[in-house]
């Protein structure tokens, strides 16, 4: 009951980020071709694919870098266009970049709350600032040493945590992720997808662009693969291995081998569809067909001679 019931819920729930046949191209070139994509509420989504794949230009066209040429976004059931990226921001889409935008300069709670400071009256309310930069790095477990040390003195992991905090200061629904791990070691990469397994415990959509494919499978609740600007793939982690992701990928189930053997396998079923049209079998089919009419009696009946 517990499990149809899951079913049911499942099923129902809509998606608060919706991509319909978005694409995008600069000139000649076309980045991205009619890309579908759903995020839902509590679910990791990871963005994965080749150099040129088309990723960091659907990461900008969400974040409100470059609007899209065609295509619909849907954000809570409602068609939306995201023309800046104040715009997203507004519409309740955080996206950290790969290159976190942080003033290492700073200390924590400024960066937390750059732009958005909270004053009291004339001056900055810096004890209240600090109070909720405390309760949000508690929030995601986050391991920061002090709020008032500079950002320059944190390490990769600590820098990245910032970054990700400082995006959910206005209660975003989406958090994008772009390459959160890169050039992270072992430590700080088990730190940084630590975060987003607290960012799915809030029940936000979480999408995540990595190349990592250890990292996808670690975090990730859905693999979408993008290849030459197309959807070529869209998979759930548990029911798929990492061979069928790198084939994905690369486009190794499309290649010179596999359309020949699909043609080779196509003539062979058009014979074999012409043998049994004439009435003629090949000895193998003849054999199938032997063994299919004559099964072994029963014992007890007439034709098992030891009855």
């Amino acid at each position: 009951m517990e499990s149809a019931v899951a079913d049911t819920e499942g099923a129902t729930r809509e998606p608060v980020l919706s991509l319909k046949g978005v694409s995008k191209g600069f000139g000649a070139v076309r980045a991205l071709t009619d890309i579908n994509l759903d995020i839902y509420p509590g679910e990791v989504v990871a963005i994965v694919g080749d150099n040129g794949a088309g990723k960091s230009t659907l990461v900008k066209i969400l974040a409100g870098v470059h609007p899209q040429d065609s295509g619909t976004i849907m954000f809570d059931g409602q068609v939306v266009s995201i023309p800046t990226p104040t715009a997203s921001r507004a519409l309740g889409i955080a996206t950290v970049f790969q290159d976190l935008a942080l003033c290492d300069n700073l200390d924590v709670v400024s960066n937390l709350f750059l732009g958005r400071e909270i004053r009291n009256g004339l001056s900055l309310d810096e004890e209240e600032m600090e109070q909720r930069a405390w309760s949000l790095l508690r929030q995601l477990s986050a391991k920061i040493p002090s709020v008032r040390i500079a950002v320059a003195s944190l390490s990769g992991g600590q820098r990245q945590t910032v970054a990700i905090a400082r995006s959910l200061i206005g209660e975003p629904s989406v958090v994008i992720l772009d390459e959160p791990t890169a050039a992270l070691g072992v430590a700080q990469t088990a730190e940084v997808l630590n975060l987003v397994e607290r960012l799915r415990e809030r029940g936000l959509g979480v999408l995540l662009i990595s190349h990592n494919m250890a990292d996808v499978q670690a975090v990730a609740d859905r693999v979408v693969v993008l290849r030459l600007g197309r959807n070529n793939g869209d998979f759930h982690v548990a029911d798929v291995s990492y061979e069928e992701i790198i084939s994905a990928i690369t486009g190794a189930t499309d290649n010179v081998v596999t359309r020949r053997a699909s043609a080779h396998a196509g003539s062979a079923s058009a014979a074999a569809a012409a043998a049994d049209a004439s009435g003629t079998g090949t000895v193998e089919s003849g054999i199938t067909e032997d063994f299919r009419t004559h099964e072994t009696p029963a014992p007890g009946t007439e034709e098992n001679p030891q009855s």
